[in-house]
């Protein structure tokens, strides 16, 4: 058996393929980045999941395509923790970025290729090999244009008083805005980051204000000089994209790219189906 996951800060899809490239089954466990959850809380996640319970000494390759893997450290961590819940596999760590690579270029083909979900990611594929010249910080110091970028965003606003009011009073209507609800969150319990992007919905479904429209117009801008524009070929290849911030504000994406003269590529909300057929291409 052999299973291919695409795992977010959110969440981590996984699919499992008999030998053939047949479907086996599909489920998703919540994210399993390293870099924010302990091996306690990894091994919980897993542990948790009745197909991977189920089926796990059947799993003889694992394909693990995850944000957080960007180190070899965070590589290793995970690895040890796959050698242990699936004891006849063979295991694969990969950056995320690879997943969304597969998803939306053909071997051959050199593109951009960016990450806009939880978090954000920005790598050249020159049809070869992935290059990238920003080390990434984390959510805390980089991530720009992310949910956790906007969700950051608008909870500093809302208490700085810097959201107009008719805004203001329909996100405290529909979220638990107290200031001990949001440091329990933040400082206290797992996943920060994924706390924090629960946000971004809002911004989403009132895009067309003109509050938000700006943030978002700003943040997506943000993220493309600070990202795209770093690659000298930036402007002559297509810029590609995956993650749910990318997919429901493709529009407003769309925008952002003509108006710097790039390339649009492909927009993607999830990779996994790209990666499966992929992998197929390699049985």
């Amino acid at each position: 058996m052999i299973l291919i996951v695409d795992s977010g800060a959110t969440k981590s899809d996984w699919i499992a393929l008999d030998d053939k490239g047949e479907q086996l089954f599909m489920t998703q466990t919540l994210g399993l980045s390293p870099e924010v959850l302990t091996r306690e809380v990894i091994e919980d996640r897993l542990a948790n999941n009745f197909e991977l319970s189920k089926n796990k000494d059947k799993v003889t390759k694992l394909h693990f395509y995850g944000a957080g893997c960007g180190t070899e450290r965070m590589r290793l961590f995970l690895k040890e923790i796959f050698k242990v819940f699936f004891p006849n596999a063979v295991a694969e760590v990969k950056e995320d970025t690879y997943a969304a690579i597969h998803a939306t270029t053909k071997l051959g083909d050199p593109g951009i290729v960016c990450i806009l979900g939880t978090g954000s990611n920005c790598s050249y594929y020159d049809g070869e090999n992935v290059h990238q010249k920003v080390t990434s910080l984390g959510y805390i110091l980089m991530d720009d244009g992310s949910g956790n970028f906007f969700g950051r965003k608008l909870l500093r606003d809302y208490y700085f008083h810097k959201i107009p009011k008719d805004l203001a009073d329909k996100f405290a209507a529909e979220y638990d805005l107290e200031a001990d609800i949001i440091k329990e969150n933040l400082y206290k319990q797992p996943n920060p980051n994924t706390y924090l992007a629960t946000f971004a919905r809002f911004i989403i479904e009132n895009k067309d204000h003109p509050y938000s429209r700006g943030v978002i117009n700003k943040g997506l801008q943000q993220f493309i000089n600070n990202n795209v524009m770093q690659f000298d070929l930036a402007t002559k290849v297509p810029v590609n994209f995956v993650g749910s911030i990318s997919y429901f504000l493709r529009d407003e994406l769309a925008k952002v790219i003509e108006r710097n003269d790039l390339i649009l590529g492909v927009i993607r909300r999830r990779p996994i189906e790209g990666l499966v057929d992929f992998h197929r291409s390699t049985i």
